[in-house]
C-alpha cells in the first residue's frame, strides 16, 4: 500500500468525523430492510391498481412517458395535467383520447399514494430467482430495521462519540418515504429534529426559510420527498400521524413528492422548504461534507442542487459518495471529479476509492469487489474505519 493511498483512507476518516456533517439516504440503504427500490415498487403499485377504476388513466399516463419511468414520474405527469385541468375553463384535461376531470385526476393520484405508503408501511419483495414474491400486511410485516440501527450506533456511538460539544447536529437528508430513519434514531436514544412539534401526533411547526435548532438535539432529519405518515389535514396543516389513527381528518392525502394540490403551489408547501434545508447546508461557509449512501444520482433536481452549491467560488463543501459503479459511475459524478472543484469530490464504489481526478487506489484483488459503497460497508467505515475494509 501507497503512502498516497493511505493519505486518502485518513482524509476520507477525517471527513466521516467531521464536526458540519451532512448525509443523504436514497432508496438503496432501505433495500435490506425488505421495502422495494423504486422500479419494483413501481411494478407492485400498478398491480395493486390493476382494475381499479384508476388504471384507466394510469395506463393512459404510463403511455406517454419513457418507459424507463418510475411511479415518481408518473406521480409527476398526473401533477402536471391536474395544474393544465384546475387552469382550463373546462377543469377538465385530455390524456390519451380520453377527458378526465379534475376530480378524476386526484383520486386517481390519491391511489397511488395510499398504495405506495401500504406498500412501504408494511415490506414487499419481488419474486427473484425462484424465490416468492413476498408481500407484507398489517399482522405480517416484512420491514426489518437492524441496518438502520447499526448505521445509527456507528454515526453517533463510534464516529460522533464525543463531538457533541463541539459540533452543530447531524443533518440526514433522505428521498426515503420509510419512517426508519427517525425510528432507528430514536431506537438509540439519539434525540433529533424533524420539523414537526407534538408526540405521536404531531403538527409542522417549521417554515420555511427558518433555521433549524442547533443545539439540544443531536440529529436533524430533513425527508426531502416526504414521509408515509405525512399527511395534509383539513386545515391545511401537515400532520405526522400514525398508523390507524382517525384524526385528525386528512381526507386520505398522504404528502409524498411530488403533490398533485394546490397546496404544493403555496408558501407553505413542505417539499420547497425541506429542499431549502439541503440548499442552505451545502451553502454553508464553514468546512462540511456532503456524504452519499444509497442514492444513485438520478434526481436531477438534488443533483443540481449539489452541482450549484459545490460550484460556488467560495464553497467549502467535500461530497463523498458511496455508489455502485457497474460499467461506469453516475455520469454527473465522473464529469464532477474532473471539474474545477474535483478536489473536493470523493467517491467509493465496488472498483476503488476515486479522489477527485487520481483513482482508483486500494482496487480489489481480481474477481473480487470492494464492499464499502453498500449500507453495511459504510456503516462498518463509521465503525472501524476505512481501513477496515481492505
Amino acid at each position: 500500500m501507497s503512502t498516497d493511498s493511505s493519505d486518502w483512507l485518513e482524509q476520507l476518516d477525517r471527513h466521516l468525523a467531521s464536526p458540519c456533517l451532512n448525509w443523504l439516504l436514497g432508496a438503496g440503504v432501505s433495500y435490506g430492510a425488505k421495502i422495494p427500490l423504486m422500479y419494483p415498487l413501481t411494478d407492485r403499485i400498478k398491480a395493486l391498481l390493476a382494475g381499479s377504476p384508476h388504471e384507466p388513466l394510469i395506463s393512459a399516463v404510463v403511455a406517454e412517458l419513457p418507459e424507463d419511468s418510475h411511479i415518481e414520474h408518473i406521480l409527476s405527469q398526473m401533477g402536471d395535467y391536474t395544474a393544465l385541468a384546475n387552469r382550463s375553463r373546462a377543469n377538465n384535461a385530455s390524456i390519451g383520447g380520453t377527458t378526465y376531470d379534475c376530480e378524476q385526476l386526484q383520486r386517481a393520484h390519491e391511489a397511488i399514494l395510499e398504495a405506495i405508503a401500504n406498500t412501504i408501511r408494511w415490506g414487499y419483495v419481488p419474486a427473484f430467482a425462484g424465490a416468492a414474491e413476498e408481500i407484507g400486511s398489517p399482522t405480517n410485516s416484512l420491514v426489518l430495521i437492524d441496518d438502520h440501527s447499526a448505521f445509527a450506533r456507528a454515526l453517533f456511538n463510534t464516529s460522533q462519540a464525543g463531538l457533541q460539544d463541539r459540533r452543530r447536529p447531524v443533518r440526514i437528508f433522505t428521498t426515503n418515504y420509510d419512517t426508519l430513519i427517525e425510528d432507528s434514531l430514536a431506537l438509540t436514544n439519539v434525540t433529533y429534529w424533524d420539523g414537526f412539534s407534538g408526540g405521536a401526533v404531531a403538527f409542522r411547526s417549521y417554515r420555511f426559510g427558518e433555521e433549524e435548532p442547533k443545539s439540544g438535539i443531536r440529529a436533524c432529519v430533513i425527508k426531502l420527498h416526504g414521509s408515509i405518515d405525512w399527511h395534509l389535514g383539513d386545515d391545511f396543516r401537515v400532520w405526522r400521524v400514525r398508523d390507524l389513527d382517525t384524526y385528525p381528518n386528512r381526507n386520505g392525502l398522504i404528502l409524498i413528492h411530488p403533490q398533485a394540490t394546490k397546496y404544493a403551489a403555496t408558501q407553505r408547501d413542505p417539499f420547497a422548504a425541506q429542499f431549502d434545508l439541503f440548499r442552505r447546508a451545502l451553502s454553508g461557509r464553514e468546512d462540511n461534507v456532503l456524504a452519499v449512501c444509497g442514492y444513485s444520482f438520478g434526481d436531477d433536481h438534488i443533483n443540481e442542487e449539489i452541482e450549484l452549491c459545490m460550484g460556488r467560488v467560495d464553497s467549502r463543501t467535500t461530497l463523498v459518495a458511496f455508489v455502485q459503479e457497474r460499467e461506469a459511475m453516475p455520469e454527473c459524478l465522473a464529469r464532477w471529479r474532473q471539474g474545477q472543484w474535483g478536489a473536493r469530490v470523493f467517491v467509493l464504489t465496488e472498483k476503488g476509492l476515486y479522489a477527485g481526478k487520481n483513482g482508483p487506489f486500494h482496487e480489489p484483488v481480481a474477481g473480487d469487489q470492494r464492499s464499502w459503497w453498500t449500507f453495511s460497508g459504510v456503516t462498518k467505515i463509521l465503525r472501524d474505519g476505512a481501513g477496515s475494509l481492505l
